[in-house]
């Protein structure tokens, strides 16, 4: 069978069982739960080294790509049932709302905005935004990028962070990605990058592996950003099965092997520890605009 009729064959198989899940008088809710679902799309990165990148023969890896098929594996879903679909900062959410995908597991930090629109299981990590650059840079933490080249890139708000939450006048390199910043970097567009720690580690493991200029992280976190992953609105159960998957798999070692596959190399210190789940009760009432909107996360 060709990779186009396999992927045909699949969508119809899904597809199906959404139309025969739906006929029944109980309905919506449970059709609409990753419990109940035979096959999984999950939405990851396609371009971010160490958590989401798709490989040349048309597969991903990375943290969150190996989170996702233990998170799918422990729901019951077989890895011939999981398919993954590229996605970026800025329409994690608008997948999710149109069922484009089932979860989305993309360093999606968990905010009071987005909560609004979402229901996250965990958080699966909980990072913190930190700074990147050349070895030889003399930057040590927030005041020491006054006036130089930060990597901004479209729906994640690090250097909104930066700029307008911290007060530090930066100038914008705009990216439509982290693998962009990485080259940017790289090739002197920019001196810095500032996002989660996990994402700097990646971009470093990168940038070694493929003889790159040496980087490093200032070791001065500002921010916590717990990863959770996105589920549609109101999959409150499919947000306790996922809680639970997710405290098996830091029990049993899964996590910390993962953690140090991907990230050990550079030298990150990573948590071991079972992260504070926010809760899987009703979503967020939206945000008014007297109460002001929280910066969200990566």
């Amino acid at each position: 069978m060709t990779a186009a009729r396999g992927t045909r064959a699949f969508r119809a198989l899904a597809a199906a069982v959404a139309l025969a899940s739906g006929a029944g008088a109980c309905g919506v809710a449970a059709a609409e739960s990753v419990t109940t679902r035979p096959s999984l799309v999950v939405g990851v990165y396609p371009d971010q080294p160490g958590l989401g990148m798709r490989t040349p023969g048309g597969g991903y890896e990375g943290f969150d790509v190996d989170i996702a098929r233990e998170v799918a594996r422990r729901l019951g879903v077989p890895a011939g049932r999981l398919m993954f679909r590229p996605v970026a900062s800025a329409d994690r959410e608008a997948l999710l709302e149109r069922g484009a995908v089932d979860m989305v597991v993309a360093s999606y930090s968990i905010t009071p905005e987005r909560k609004t629109r979402v229901t996250f299981a965990g958080p699966y990590y909980v990072a913190h935004q930190d700074i990147l650059v050349p070895a030889s840079e003399r930057v040590r933490g927030l005041r020491d990028l006054k006036g130089k080249r930060l990597c901004e890139v479209e729906g994640s708000v690090s250097y909104r962070r930066v700029r307008e939450e911290k007060g530090v006048p930066v100038v914008p390199g705009r990216a439509r990605g982290y693998a962009q910043c990485l080259a940017m970097l790289s090739s002197g567009q920019l001196d810095a990058v500032s996002t989660d720690d996990l994402i700097l580690a990646g971009l470093a493991a990168q940038a070694a592996r493929t003889g790159g200029p040496k980087l490093r992280i200032a070791g001065t976190p500002f921010s916590d950003e717990p990863y959770g992953i996105g589920l549609r609105r109101d999959d409150v159960d499919g947000c306790e099965a996922v809680n639970k998957a997710i405290t098996a798999m830091y029990q049993d070692g899964t996590v910390e092997r993962l953690l140090g596959r991907w990230f050990g190399p550079v030298g990150l210190h990573y948590t071991r520890t079972v992260p504070q789940f926010e809760g899987c009760d009703e979503p967020t009432p939206p945000v008014s605009d007297a109460g002001g909107v929280p910066f969200p996360g990566q």
